[in-house]
């Protein structure tokens, strides 16, 4: 089984995992503040995916979002004693943990695939919607089989873009509040869906045309980034920068109307 296929198949299980789970009674914990929550179905489907990537490619290594809970880690530490490595796979269970728990639709799961930091391969499955997006480094990006495009919006004045509200509330989260009113008051509309992987996957399949987020995790974008850049658009940090698994502060756009939203993030 190739690099793609068994990221697609691990999704799919994974998937159905947080299918059977849902409605259901489940454990809920803090990670850290009231704003950030992690549940047993997480922490099952990481166990899931690992086991998966363990038996197929036992020489690979997994950077998990539950792994730096669970063992107390910084991020940064992870980083520098992983993000080096041959090949790195880099999960999020569940992205959109607080949909998830409140039944609303819109989490996914997102997997990534980094050889020696650049990304090879790309997969964000919504289970909900039985949508699953994916990208391999070169060949495109696809939903469920068919090829996609970003937008072709070239204007602020009609683009629906994205952003989200993340857990540290004074860090990042203030900083997403400080620049929500001057896009706000220039583009057509702001979506938040709870979720970055599927604002990433809906600026590559054309239904968003940017989407902006402070203090990101690797696991949160990865996959996503990879998708974005094979329909045709860009990705960098607030600052412009070119991506790289170590930023935070994203900006993903149709690359039309990226140095548009840069001036107003900056």
């Amino acid at each position: 089984m190739d690099f793609l296929q068994t990221a697609k198949q691990m999704a799919l299980e994974a998937g159905a995992m947080m299918k059977q789970s849902t409605g259901k009674g489940f454990a809920v914990q803090e990670k850290g503040t009231v704003y950030d929550v992690v549940t047993e179905v997480d922490q099952g489907v990481e166990r899931l995916i690992r086991q998966m990537i363990n038996e197929t490619y036992p020489h690979h290594r997994i950077l998990g979002e539950e792994q730096m809970f669970e063992q107390e880690l910084s991020l940064q530490q992870l980083l520098e004693t992983e993000i080096a490595d041959d090949y790195l796979w880099i999960v999020d269970p569940i992205d959109g943990t607080v949909n998830f728990v409140n039944r609303i639709p819109g989490y996914t799961v997102s997997i990534a695939l980094a050889y020696q930091g650049e990304l090879l391969v790309g997969v964000i499955y919504d289970p909900m919607r039985d949508e699953m997006f994916w990208a391999e480094k070169g060949k495109g990006a696809f939903l469920n089989g068919v090829p996609i495009r970003c937008s072709s919006t070239q204007t602020l004045a009609e683009s629906v873009v994205a952003t989200g509200f993340p857990a540290d509330l004074h860090g990042a989260r203030r900083a997403v509040v400080d620049s929500l009113g001057q896009v706000a008051l220039t583009c057509r509309s702001v979506r938040v869906l709870g979720s970055a992987a599927l604002h990433l996957a809906y600026v590559a399949s054309g239904r968003l045309c940017a989407f902006w987020e402070y203090g990101m995790h690797t696991w949160d974008v990865a996959a996503g980034v990879l998708i974005v850049c094979e329909a045709g658009g860009t990705v960098s940090d607030i600052e412009g920068e070119v991506y790289s698994l170590t930023t935070e502060n994203v900006l993903c756009s149709n690359r039309h109307i990226h140095s548009l939203m840069l001036s107003l993030l900056k």
